[in-house]
């Protein structure tokens, strides 16, 4: 066999044994809870897509329904936080707001007879038939759900 022949079986040889290595997945070598955690505070997100020129109608709406019910359930401790974000790098249907509420935890996210009582009591029948109208009305004709997500942090150690 010649040089050039060998040279080109070798090469064609080392091309297919590195392409073997690069599709094999290699054994994780993390460990959740020793070399990682995963927080027991959950996050919801709710991505939305919105109408051309109806974001200022959408927050006004928001300010007096999703905003007063977070504020309240964040008065009786049913979620930590809340927060509005707008999609600054916007693509042909990508969503315009990120609608984001974090859970202190797990617990909090599952159904509670308690919780929900707690809530109404504090929120009131008025407002409940106020936000629904709104959107009803509204919301269903102006926004679009992208989806919904509910995450975790993980943290390095």
């Amino acid at each position: 066999m010649n040089h050039s022949k060998l040279f080109r079986t070798f090469a064609v040889s080392c091309c297919m044994l590195s392409s073997v290595f690069l599709a094999t997945p290699i054994a994780a070598q993390l460990q959740v809870w020793e070399d990682y955690e995963v927080s027991d505070a959950a996050w919801s997100m709710t991505m939305v897509k919105l109408d051309p020129g109806t974001q200022d109608i959408y927050l006004e709406g928001l300010e007096s329904t999703w905003v007063a019910a977070n504020e309240v359930a964040k008065s009786l401790g049913h979620i930590e936080d809340y927060a509005i974000y707008a999609n600054q790098a916007v693509a042909q249907g990508a969503f315009d707001l990120l609608l984001v509420m974090k859970f202190p935890s797990t617990e909090m996210i599952g159904p509670s007879r308690e919780r929900y009582n707690a809530f109404m009591e504090a929120w009131g029948d008025e407002n409940m038939d106020a936000s629904n109208e709104k959107v009803l009305e509204l919301y269903n004709e102006i926004r679009e759900i992208q989806g919904e997500y509910m995450l975790r942090e993980i943290t390095l150690k």
